[in-house]
Order: structure tokens, then C-alpha cells, then sequence
């Protein structure tokens, strides 16, 4: 008998809590984040189009403009999530992460098939549609997983954002690096492949784990700031990685195993971020056994401040039930009026704008324009880079690590301009709009050393675009949710990243594809050939100037928004998501009665979770 009293008493087993444990790391708020850090990091496809893109140029016979008429479908697809983001105000970010992944991989075997012959030469148009589609993926993608993440850690968003584009940004040379590892680097064509099947199985893998989860109240960007440092610092030794692979590879020819073996360390470094995530929610797990204890306290005034809100509740019902009828009749006449009015007079920053309101914004039409040049701009130069690099003299495995370069400094400058802009705001009350004038300032240095082709100036160009360039994207997003608010998050987000395109439009096609294309055909014609390939400083050099002044004045209009919003910076704009106000937290313990007995469950187990888990 004394046995079996000793079996019934038996704390949880080690088995117990281990399941425990995975169920809330999986269900929880951090593997979530987690699972958008591997989407994203899937969805950066667009930003080696500078390597492929020679092999669509040689096998489909283009000149230099009509590339670049390509490559500005791409950035329209890459950017115009405007369908994406009004998907996901209506339907669960499932839904947006499935269209993407078959939109991906739809896109990009169209792609694949028509450069290595498998179907019939397409057409511009034809061509123009595969990868405006392939591309626009990525929009959904960053919508479905992006927009989640922000919303679930709305007053950590700059760093959220700063790490999400981070891990984007780093997916270019973490694709060259899988690409070689899978198909041995000895027909780029291959790579066109890579980037169909890959970002679509890893959003069917996370479909359902990326989802809308309530943030807890009270937790300011200091409280749950530790996480997101682990997170950095795992993403900086990955990049660090990266880099140094890509300097060898420079030096080295790597053999078939070292390139399997470097792929294998890539995914392991993809892989470690789960440590973090299972860390937290075991301390998320021993927190909760805090939240047991004080249930009974919180029922009790939860209890009372219910009574006094339902004697309240039915008395105002007794009040308005006689001018109900005449208050309805004249709200219904004045409806359309004051719709109109309320688009030209928006709430106070930082408050929930509605579309409309947002998009009649003076503040978002002085930071779309400024978002125009400076992204054209250094998207330009990106998109550029293999004929850049070809027109100077550079070798073909130069213009792989320019490549390469701009992809890790991507990265390096989303994560920078997150962090850092997120500790100046906090300590210092820097205003995010400035900095955004102090990345295009910037910019400008690299757009010069391209434009007068400095001798091995290239290097040090890729580097300075592909941070800048980065760095712009988490400022654009950061501010567009400061200022008009996160309920209609999706699309303002989206809508945000319709300048890119304008931009590539601009100095891309109409200027850099149209004078590399003039020049070109005045070296032609001087030689007395057929050969369209622009060689030398002239290829680019008005181009980038024009660019250089655009970015200028970029520059300039968003010193004009840092000026508006200085009055706004200087308050705790975050403030309503670090206090709870307390008929939140009457409404949360009220909650917690149907949560009850699974938490006291869970409170056991934890007692036991002390030892086994150490």
C-alpha cells in the first residue's frame, strides 16, 4: 500500500516536462519569430538577380535596357504588396504565406525553363510576368511573416524589423553558399532553381506556426530586449561566417566536400537560434507559476470592477434607448461628409490612421519621395553590379563577391539601423527620421566611387550600398508604424514599399539602362562591330552622378519629416504598449478562469522543471 501511495504522488516524469516544454516552444511567441527569421531568410531572391542575370541577358539575347525592363518588373513584384497586405487584413497570415510560396515557385521555374531551353523562347512580356511574379512572392512573404512578427512584439518593432530585413538581406549569400553546396557552382542556371523550390518549402514547412498572437502587457522594449541581443549576435557570427567564406573562396578553389561542408555549417548556423527560443519559454514556463499564485487576488477585483460595469452598462442602455431612433437618423445624413472630413483630418501621430488618412499623409507623401530616391538609387546600383563590374575590368569572381559583399552588408545595415536607431530613440530621442537623412548622406559615397571608377574602388562601393541600402528599409517601415499607427499595418507596410519600384523605374531604366545602352552603341559603332557590351568609366558615370544628386535630394526632404516629427520623438511613443491599464488587466484575470486549470497543472510541473531542465 505504501507503494502504491508513493506511485500516486509521483512528481511529473522527465518525459512529461520534456513534452511540455516542446508544446510551449512551439506554440509560443519566440519560435514563432524564429520561423519568420527562416522565411525571411528564404525571400531574398531578388537580391542576387546581379548574378543570374547575365545568363538570362546571354541566353535569351538581351540588350542592357531590356535587362534592366526586367529587372524592374522584378522590383515591382519585390515591392507592390499592396494585394498581399489587403489579403492579410482579411484572412490569417496562412493564407498570404501559401499564395507566396506558389507564386515563388511558379515564377522562378517559368524562369528556370526558359533559359535552359525547356520551353519555347518567351517573350519580353512573357519573361516580364515570371519574375513579376516570382518576385512578388516576396512581398507576400514579408507581409505574412514580417507584419506578424511586429504585431506580436509591437514595442520591441525596430528591432523586430532590424533583425527580420537582417536575415533577408543575409539570404543572398546564404543562397550562393546553398547553391554551391547542392550544385556545385558549375552552372549558375542552377541557382534559378535553388531560389524556385527552396523559399517555397520552407513557408509550407512554417505555415501555420506564423499566426497573430496577443503580446504580453507590460513588457517594454527593456524587458524583453535580451532575447533579440541573442538573436543579433547569432546573426552578426553568421554573417561574420559568410564573409570570411566568401574572402577564401576569393583565394581558394573549394572541393566538391568543403562546399558540402561549408553548406552544412550554414544550415547549422540557421539551426543554433533555436537554443534561444527553447531558453525563453523555459523561463516563460517558471514565470507562469507567478501568475497562479496571484489568480485569486486579481478574480476577487476582477469580480467587483464586472458588477460595477454592468450596473453602469444597463443604465446608459435605459438612458439612450429614447433618442436612439433620432441620433441614428442624423449620423446616417452626415455619414459621407464626415468620412471625407476625417480622411484631411487624421488623428495625432502615432495613433491608428485609417488607409486614406495615412495615404493623404503629407508626412508619408515627404517620406515616399525620399524613400524614391534613395532606394532607386541604391537598387540601381545593385541590380547593376555584374555589368558595373564588368564595363571596369573586374573578373567574373570579383563580381561573385561584389555580390556577395552587398548581400552581407544588406544584412549588417538592417540590423544596424534597428538597433541602433532603436537605442538612440529610447536613450536619446533621436528621431528615426534623421538617420534616415544621414543613410542617404552616405549612400552618395558610394555612388561617387562607381561613377568615376576609382581603381579597385569597387569593393569598398558594394559595401557602402549594400549597408545603406539595408539600412533604409527597417527605418521606412519603423517610421510608417510610429506614425500612423499598426491597425492597418499590412497594407500602409506595403504601400511603403511601392517607392522602390518608382525609383528602379527611374534611374534604372529610363537613366542607367539608357545611357549604358547609348554609350554602348557609340563604342560599337566607332569599332565597326555588332558587340553591345559597354566597356569602361564612361558606362556609368552620368548615370551615377544623376543618381548621386537624386539621393541628395532625398536626403533633404526626409531632413524636412525629421523636422516635422521632432515634437513626436521627444515623447514615449511607446508608452501604450509598456502600460497596462487596469481594465486590461481586469479583463486578463478574468480570462484566466478558463485558463485555470491548465496553468495549475502546469504550476506542478514546473516545481519539477527546477531539476530536471537544469
Amino acid at each position: 500500500m505504501a507503494f502504491t501511495s508513493f506511485n500516486r504522488t509521483k512528481p511529473p516524469s522527465f518525459k512529461t516536462n520534456a513534452t511540455l516544454l516542446a508544446t510551449r516552444v512551439l506554440k509560443g511567441r519566440w519560435f514563432m519569430l524564429y520561423a519568420c527569421f527562416l522565411i525571411m531568410t528564404s525571400s531574398g531572391a531578388t537580391y542576387i538577380f546581379g548574378i543570374y542575370s547575365k545568363d538570362i541577358k546571354s541566353s535569351l539575347n538581351y540588350n542592357q535596357q531590356t535587362l534592366n525592363t526586367l529587372s524592374f518588373f522584378k522590383d515591382l513584384g519585390a515591392n507592390v504588396g499592396i494585394l498581399s497586405g489587403l489579403i492579410n487584413e482579411i484572412t490569417p497570415p496562412f493564407v498570404v504565406l501559401l499564395l507566396g510560396s506558389f507564386m515563388n515557385l511558379f515564377g522562378y521555374l517559368m524562369i528556370y525553363f526558359s533559359i535552359t531551353a525547356r520551353l519555347p523562347r518567351p517573350a519580353v512580356w512573357q519573361m516580364c510576368l515570371y519574375i513579376c511574379a516570382g518576385a512578388n512572392s516576396q512581398s507576400f512573404a514579408n507581409t505574412g511573416a514580417l507584419v506578424t512578427a511586429v504585431k506580436n512584439f509591437p514595442a520591441s518593432r525596430g528591432i523586430v524589423l532590424g533583425l527580420l530585413k537582417c536575415f533577408v538581406g543575409l539570404s543572398g549569400a546564404i543562397f550562393t553558399q546553398l547553391y554551391l553546396a547542392f550544385y556545385g557552382g558549375d552552372d549558375s542556371k542552377s541557382l534559378v532553381l535553388l531560389v524556385a523550390w527552396l523559399p517555397a518549402a520552407v513557408s509550407l514547412v512554417f505555415v501555420y506556426t506564423v499566426r497573430i498572437m496577443e503580446p504580453p502587457r507590460g513588457s517594454g522594449v527593456g524587458d524583453s530586449a535580451k532575447p533579440f541581443y541573442y538573436f543579433l549576435y547569432l546573426a552578426v557570427a553568421l554573417g561574420g561566417y559568410l564573409l570570411v567564406v566568401i574572402v577564401v573562396e576569393k583565394v581558394v578553389s573549394f572541393s566538391r566536400a568543403e562546399m558540402i561542408a561549408n553548406g552544412a555549417v550554414v544550415i547549422l548556423l540557421l539551426v543554433i537560434p533555436v537554443a534561444v527560443v527553447v531558453k525563453e519559454e523555459v523561463n516563460n514556463l517558471k514565470q507562469s507559476m507567478a501568475f497562479t499564485e496571484q489568480r485569486s487576488s486579481i478574480d476577487a477585483s476582477c469580480e467587483e470592477e464586472a458588477n460595477q460595469r454592468k450596473t453602469i452598462t444597463d443604465q446608459q442602455s435605459i438612458d439612450g434607448a429614447s433618442s436612439g431612433e433620432e441620433e441614428t437618423k442624423i449620423i446616417t445624413e452626415h455619414k459621407i461628409i464626415s468620412h471625407i472630413i476625417e480622411i484631411f483630418r487624421p488623428p495625432a501621430r502615432g495613433e491608428d490612421y485609417s488607409i486614406l488618412q495615412a495615404l493623404f499623409s503629407i508626412d508619408m507623401l515627404i517620406l515616399f519621395f525620399s524613400t524614391i530616391c534613395g532606394v532607386g538609387g541604391t537598387l540601381t546600383a545593385i541590380d547593376n553590379m555584374g555589368q558595373i563590374g564588368e564595363s571596369l575590368g573586374y573578373p567574373s569572381r570579383s563580381i561573385n563577391t561584389f555580390v556577395s559583399l552587398i548581400s552581407i552588408w544588406n544584412a549588417m545595415g538592417r540590423v544596424a539601423a534597428g538597433f541602433i536607431s532603436e537605442i538612440l530613440l529610447t536613450k536619446y530621442k533621436f528621431p528615426r527620421p534623421l538617420m534616415l537623412t544621414v543613410v542617404l548622406l552616405l549612400a552618395c559615397s558610394g555612388h561617387l566611387l562607381i561613377a568615376f571608377g576609382v581603381p579597385n574602388s569597387l569593393y569598398v562601393a558594394s559595401v557602402i550600398i549594400g549597408f545603406c541600402f539595408g539600412a533604409q528599409w527597417p527605418l521606412l517601415f519603423a517610421i510608417i508604424s510610429e506614425l500612423f499607427g499598426l491597425k492597418y499595418y499590412s497594407t500602409l507596410y506595403n504601400f511603403g514599399g511601392v517607392a522602390s519600384p518608382i525609383g528602379s523605374y527611374i534611374l534604372n531604366v529610363r537613366v542607367a539602362g539608357y545611357l549604358y545602352d547609348r554609350e554602348a552603341e557609340r563604342q560599337s559603332s566607332g569599332g565597326g562591330g555588332k558587340e553591345v557590351t559597354c566597356v569602361g568609366v564612361k558606362c556609368f558615370q552620368l548615370s551615377f552622378l544623376i543618381i548621386t544628386a537624386a539621393t541628395v535630394i532625398g536626403a533633404i526632404v526626409s531632413s524636412v519629416l525629421a523636422v516635422r516629427t521632432r515634437k513626436f520623438y521627444k515623447g514615449d511613443i511607446y508608452a501604450r504598449f509598456r502600460k497596462e491599464a487596469p481594465e486590461e488587466a481586469m479583463e486578463r484575470g478574468s480570462s484566466a478562469d478558463k485558463l485555470g486549470e491548465r496553468r495549475i497543472d502546469e504550476g506542478e510541473i514546473i516545481r519539477e522543471m527546477d531539476f530536471t531542465v537544469r
